[in-house]
C-alpha cells in the first residue's frame, strides 16, 4: 500500500477498506461493526436457541477422515 494523500482522512481500518476496494468487489464487504459490545437480551435468546439446536446432532468420522452429522436421537423431531 502506498502513502495516503493528505486529503484522505480516517482511521487505519477506513484507509484499509479504501485501499482494498477491488478485493471487496470480488470477496464481498467486510463488517465495520465493533466486535466488543454487550449482548442484548435478544442475542442471548438466539444464542441459547442455537446451542440447543447443536445439542441434537453429533458428528461422526468415516475411516477416510471425512465427517458427517447425524441426529443423536432419530425419534426427536422437536427442532427439525
Amino acid at each position: 500500500m502506498g502513502k495516503a494523500s493528505s486529503g484522505s482522512k480516517g482511521n487505519a481500518s477506513q484507509r484499509f477498506m479504501r485501499a482494498t476496494g477491488k478485493l471487496r468487489a470480488i470477496f464481498g464487504p467486510a463488517s465495520r461493526t465493533s466486535l466488543i459490545h454487550d449482548m442484548t437480551e435478544e442475542n442471548r435468546r438466539l444464542l441459547a436457541e442455537r446451542e440447543a439446536e447443536t445439542q441434537q446432532w453429533e458428528t461422526l468420522t468415516r475411516p477416510d477422515g471425512s465427517t458427517y452429522v447425524v441426529p443423536r436421537n432419530p425419534d426427536d423431531k422437536s427442532l427439525r
